[in-house]
């Protein structure tokens, strides 16, 4: 079970992690000003196996690798989201951050809600409510159980 932190539509790269921070050598530098301008206290909260819940279009903007990554790096378990830039969504496969399209769960959910995901059977469950979410292809599941696609070519 982890925590959900819940944003709206068109959350860009930007908002993600903002372009000034990609100056920082790692992303373990960056990653304390995530989502800095949605939620100051974000990356303070998110503990390792919460989730980011998101409208639509979540990651659109840039093509940086830094936004997914960040997110990683905090210890998200998965975005989920009712659509995805699509980028941010074969960036996030790319370095190892599960990403499930769910059409439902944006709409029945706040921030701060317990949720499970089960990414084999495509089921999130939050409290007594099971939303169909998006399977992932078997190959990007490969490439997420090894870490990212990198890993999963050694």
């Amino acid at each position: 079970m982890g925590k959900i932190f819940r944003f709206d539509s068109d959350v860009d790269t930007d908002q993600i992690i903002a372009s000034q921070y990609l100056l920082y050598p790692t992303i373990d530098e960056m990653k304390s000003f995530t989502f800095e301008s949605l939620d100051r206290d974000f990356a303070k909260n998110v503990k390792p196996g919460d989730y980011v819940v998101a409208c639509e279009n979540f990651g659109c903007g840039s093509s940086r690798e830094q936004a997914p990554s960040v997110l990683k790096a905090l210890g998200v378990k998965a975005v989920v989201a009712k659509s995805f830039a699509r980028i941010f969504y074969r960036n996030a496969i790319n370095i190892g951050l599960p990403v499930i399209v769910c059409k439902d769960i944006y709409d029945c959910v706040k921030s701060g809600d317990e949720m499970q995901l089960d990414m084999l059977k495509g089921v999130a469950t939050v409290g007594d409510k099971e939303f169909e979410c998006t399977k992932l292809p078997e190959y990007m599941q490969q490439i997420l159980d090894k870490g990212g696609l990198l890993a999963s070519l050694e």
